[in-house]
């Protein structure tokens, strides 16, 4: 049974990096009805920010953390000031395709950059190594998480609180809502509709940075790293698109089966496991947990 919680307990948080990830397609799809293929690429650039303010400026793991967040948060903004405003009224699937060029070419770029290139790099934390024990005699008998894991928990329940706050409680927050929900209704409340989706960029990027920046302390940062969007994806799916707290529901649902694949079946199904869910899900949900059930006249 205790090793049946531990794996749990890693799955818990291998699922806040997913649903990080799907919560930063979420808020996009919510404001523009596109999905952002880039996602994932837009973490691996927070991974590699962070690297850079800790190694090469010499910043405390948290200020570079927090520096990260900042420079995506305007990088996010920039993307869609120069890239995607201007495509408005083409057809979705032209932005898709751009925004799969967009991973392209960060991943490209990252691998210009000497300092960056192809290798992989171990991204210095202050609590790197050390372990918390939950309940038990000490370190004996109860449950033992990485302080990677805990990190990381605790990191996306704040940011989940954070984002709460900012949606419920400030007028930004609530013009994003309204946004979301009939964009031609709020500009005709005096809403700027424009400055508010590159917002919701800038939170997006931002979002999926702090994923990167809570990854790499337990895999590597690399110039792929932004594949595990590819998972991501499907949390997205599974809590339904459009609701943010479907993503990160999502994002554990898919971080526990895949963890629990890895360890009770045969080698190769713990790939499989998200995408198995996806398609249970959408037999028996096709909105997914919290998508909301819409239907167009014709």
């Amino acid at each position: 049974m205790l090793q049946f919680l531990q794996l749990v307990a890693s799955g818990i948080a291998q699922g806040c990096i997913y649903g990080l990830i799907a919560l930063g397609f979420v808020l996009i799809y919510k404001a523009t009805e596109t999905i952002n293929f880039a996602q994932g690429d837009l973490m691996m650039l927070g991974g590699f920010l962070g690297l850079t303010g800790t190694l090469a400026m010499g910043l405390p793991f948290w200020a570079a953390f927090a520096a990260a967040l900042v420079v995506m948060l305007f990088f996010g903004m920039a993307l869609e000031r120069v890239v995607l405003r201007p495509l408005l009224g083409q057809p979705a699937f032209t932005v898709v395709m751009v925004t799969i060029g967009v991973g392209y070419l960060a991943r490209g770029l990252v691998t210009m950059i000497p300092e960056w290139g192809t290798d992989t790099h171990v991204l210095p934390v202050p609590y790197k190594d050390q372990i918390v024990s939950i309940g038990g005699n000490g370190t004996e008998g109860g449950l033992i998480m990485s302080m990677e894991h805990v990190v990381v928990i605790a990191v996306t329940a704040l940011l989940i609180v954070a984002l709460y706050l900012l949606f419920k409680h400030t007028k930004i927050g609530i013009a994003m809502q309204a946004t979301s929900q009939n964009q031609l209704a709020a500009f005709y409340m005096g809403i700027p509709v424009r400055r508010i989706n590159m917002l919701v960029w800038g939170i997006s990027a931002a979002v999926s940075a702090c994923a990167g920046l809570l990854l790499a302390p337990i895999t590597f940062v690399h110039a792929n790293m932004g594949f595990i969007g590819l998972k991501a994806f499907p949390a997205a799916v599974v809590g339904g698109f459009g609701s943010i707290p479907g993503a990160l529901v999502g994002g554990l649902i898919i971080g526990v089966v895949e963890t629990l694949a890895g360890f009770y079946l045969p080698e190769g199904f713990k790939d499989i496991a998200a995408y198995i869910v996806v398609l249970i899900m959408l037999a028996v949900k096709p909105n997914g947990l919290f998508g909301e059930n819409l239907r167009k006249k014709v």
